[in-house]
């Protein structure tokens, strides 16, 4: 069972991970995270970067799905031109 600890937050609005949760974790300076707060409860769930190969197998499966449903380049241009709100 996962220990408790507390902290505080600075007058700037930072908050110290405690440093066995930080070794548990594997948290390092400059480590990101996604942060969700609802009423009373903050949650902040570490994210990182996939790895290359990470990368290469979602562009691939992106690639597969896309062939699949017959998408063109012609249709990906036609999206961004409307995100952009060209």
């Amino acid at each position: 069972m996962p220990r408790l600890a507390t902290t505080k937050m600075s007058s700037k609005g930072q908050i110290v991970i405690p440093e066995e949760v930080r070794k548990r974790l594997g948290l390092k300076p400059g480590s990101q995270f996604v942060v969700v707060g609802n009423k009373d409860v903050v949650i902040l769930k570490a994210i990182s970067p996939p790895s290359m190969k990470e990368f290469d197998d979602l562009i691939a499966e992106a690639r597969r799905q896309a062939k699949q449903i017959r998408m063109k380049r012609s249709d990906i241009t036609a999206a961004i031109s409307k995100v952009r709100g060209r």
